[in-house]
């Protein structure tokens, strides 16, 4: 049986003031347009995401910002890019800790992750990496759209999550480097990890750049009962290294032209000494590691993405922004019990996918303000996107998912109007356009993988969708603001999980229904308050879909069913400004949903949490002691869920993070504890997503961050 361990509370009693850290210069909350915890420029902050430039708190959907201080008060205590989203994010489901983000949803559905407004997501096979293709060294903020945005379409079904990336920092040159060293609460040498990152930017006559690099070694995950976390098969952070490589060069035509280009290559690669030791789902034995070889070559994830942008801020009265983008992806999976083949030798071994991805895009955007009266705002934009995608079998050569391409031409028409002083419409339409093209191929037989199952008939089958959206803002006082919006958000089913799964002899590609794109429609109405100190905003949604796709488990591997799904819920975030020097922060979140399974056109079953997050309360409280002293404090509960099916109930937990941050005479130091109270659990994603005793993990004990960070 799984039990749990005496809880150790020395920590507790220690720190019991402490709160999560801020570093000693930035100690905001989680920042909304309507927190009073936001800081002046962030109430008027321009959402870039939006596309047209709307500031944050006057748009008829939420909108959430996050600084650079609350990205690096959440670094001090985890390194998890998963784990800092479900932090900040109401309704992002709590993170896998693991470098496969399958499971992790927002609002019940997929996020479309984004840096620099360039596409991370795949829309032929999802390798549900998004998260892991930049470090957040390198990132200045992050704009987060909650539900469907057509101003954005592909993959935006249930949100959007923008990376904004650094910007040389004023004239001259200024220069930043920072290390870190992570371990378990009993220090064992293989629990230690250490981050190095290093900054030099600057600004030169017309010209600016910015130039980053991070190197970053993890050790071993212990959960708190002291054992070794287990090793997922699609991918690990444990036990793994990675580095990211980033630059940005900028130049000023004239005052009003820029131009600029970027480019990022990220590499994360697992190690090799450690093999899983399966557990028993049934019996509440978790699952485990030991030291070991691997078979196989280990897991990597490996981005490269360039960006070339053109702005113009008056254009014939307009403001112009275009860029092209490409990125290359390549992910490879550890080797898993589920592709087994034959040797020359004749002994059995198990095979291993690689996924490759090559995207180039671009994106046109045209803003007028000011018209009729100062009235009207209009933005216009076409976007371009080609995607060749395909998944091989590494050590057989075969084809797991064929090579496919998919190509994606969306215009846009998006407006704003003032119909009075306190009230605003906004209105808008997206037309998509897309092309698959898959040629023929032989599925393989999941019992020998050197064998064929059925010929599956390529095709070109193509789809047209136009997504509309209308949305109002009321200002009904100076300190509260209502709201009301309708859109539709454009999809594509995981086209590589549907090819690979046929099994029935005679299917082609242009007539299969699987194939065919996810729409949803997102229904939100809520309230912003902003009082001197006090913030709060309280939102309701609605994300129906006549077609969705849910996923199942079949024989190890996830299926997609296309099925009719409800999702509604509700958010609460609010903030509270003490004495100038602490601030208190909690959010809330409520989601649910269901499927139609048995096809009567009604939806009669319970999703469970590989779609839906639990209910989940978060409590944070910040406080500059001093000009040196900064501290936070952080928790997490989530409730639990009952399901249709009680094998995937969930039984909730609480996790509590904290973090010290101390200016030194030259640079600064922080210490931070994730799970402060050291508490042993079993993951959401373990317990609610999957029935699986390859999968039942527990997570990360008590870990303990120190870091050091200078800047010159």
């Amino acid at each position: 049986m799984y039990i749990k361990k005496r809880q150790v509370f020395w920590p507790t009693v220690t720190l019991a003031g402490l709160v999560a850290a801020s570093h000693a210069y930035g100690q905001e909350p989680a920042a909304t347009g309507s927190q009073s915890g936001a800081s002046d420029a962030d109430s008027t902050m321009v959402v870039t995401a939006t596309r047209s430039h709307s500031e944050a708190g006057q748009t008829p959907q939420r909108v959430t910002i996050i600084t650079r201080e609350q990205i690096e008060q959440q670094l001090a205590i985890t390194d998890d890019p998963g784990q800092v989203l479900s932090n900040l994010i109401p309704s992002y489901s709590p993170s896998r800790q693991k470098l496969s983000n399958a499971g992790e949803t927002f609002r019940g559905r997929d996020a479309l992750f984004l840096i620099d407004g360039v596409p991370q997501s795949n829309p032929l096979r999802d390798s549900s990496r998004d998260s892991y293709t930049i470090d957040l060294s390198m990132v200045e903020r992050i704009e987060v759209i909650h539900g469907a945005s057509a101003e954005h379409g592909l993959g935006a079904t249930g949100g959007l999550i923008n990376l904004v990336t650094r910007r040389a920092e004023g004239g001259g040159i200024s220069q930043h480097a920072g290390i870190s060293l992570t371990t378990d609460d009993d220090f064992q040498s293989g629990g230690l990890g250490h981050k190095l990152d290093y900054r030099i930017s600057g600004q030169q006559g017309d010209w600016d750049f910015v130039a980053a690099a991070t190197r970053q070694a993890r050790g071993v995950f212990y959960d708190g009962n002291d054992e070794v976390v287990g090793i997922a098969y699609p991918g690990e952070l444990q036990n793994s290294e990675s580095y990211d490589l980033f630059g940005k060069l900028g130049y000023w035509i004239d005052d009003n032209q820029n131009i600029e280009f970027s480019l990022n290559h990220f590499d994360l690669e697992e190690g090799n000494d450690y093999v899983p030791v399966t557990g028993d789902r049934s019996a509440g034995v978790p699952t485990t590691a030991r030291k070991g070889s691997r078979d196989g070559e280990p897991g990597f994830n490996e981005v490269t993405s360039a960006r070339l942008s053109y702005s113009h801020a008056d254009w014939f009265g307009n403001e112009l922004d275009a860029q092209v983008y490409h990125q290359r992806f390549r992910a490879r999976f550890a080797t898993t019990p589920f592709f087994p083949y034959v040797d020359s030798a004749g002994a059995t071994q198990y095979d291993q996918t690689r996924n490759e991805s090559d995207k180039t895009g671009a994106k046109f955007t045209l803003n007028r303000d000011g018209m009729l009266g100062d009235r009207l705002g209009v933005t216009v934009g076409l976007d371009v996107l080609e995607d060749e995608t395909s998944q091989m079998l590494v050590h057989t050569g075969r084809t797991y998912v064929p090579e496919s391409g998919y190509r994606n031409l969306a215009p846009f028409l998006q407006g704003q109007f003032k119909l009075a002083d306190p009230l605003t419409l906004h209105a808008g339409v997206r037309h998509e356009y897309a092309e698959l093209e898959v040629d023929t191929f032989q599925t393989i037989d999941r019992s020998n993988v050197t064998q064929d199952n059925v010929t599956v008939d390529g095709g070109n089958p193509s789809f047209d969708e136009t997504l509309y959206n209308v949305g109002l803002t009321y200002q009904a006082t100076d300190w509260a603001q209502l709201y009301a919006n309708y859109s539709e958000g454009f999809g594509m089913p995981d086209v590589g999980r549907v090819l690979r799964g046929i099994g029935t002899a005679g299917q082609d590609v242009d007539t299969l229904l699987q194939l065919q794109p996810i729409v949803t429609d997102n229904r939100e109405i809520g309230a912003r308050f902003d009082w001197d100190g006090y913030g709060l905003e309280i939102s309701y949604y609605e994300s129906n879909s006549d077609y969705g796709q849910r996923l199942t488990e079949q024989n190890g591997s996830w299926v997609g069913s296309r099925e009719k799904t409800e999702i509604q819920g509700v958010e609460i975030t609010g903030d509270m400004q003490v004495a100038d020097k602490h601030d208190l922060s909690l959010s809330y979140a409520h989601t649910e949903g269901k499927s139609d399974q048995d096809g009567d056109g009604s939806v009669d079953t319970k999703l469970t949490g590989i779609n839906i997050a639990p209910d989940t309360l978060k409590l944070g409280w910040s406080a500059t002691w001093n000009d040196r002293v900064s501290t936070r404090l952080q928790g997490s509960y989530y409730f639990d869920r009952s399901v249709d099916n009680p094998e995937l109930d969930f039984d909730g937990y609480g996790l509590v993070d904290a973090s010290l941050a101390y200016r030194l005479p030259t640079g600064r130091v922080s210490v931070g504890i994730e799970n402060l109270t050291d508490e042993d659990y079993l993951t959401y994603y373990s317990q609610a997503a999957r029935i699986s005793d390859e999968y039942y993990f527990t997570g990360r004990g008590r870990t303990f961050t120190l870091g050091y960070q200078l800047d010159f």
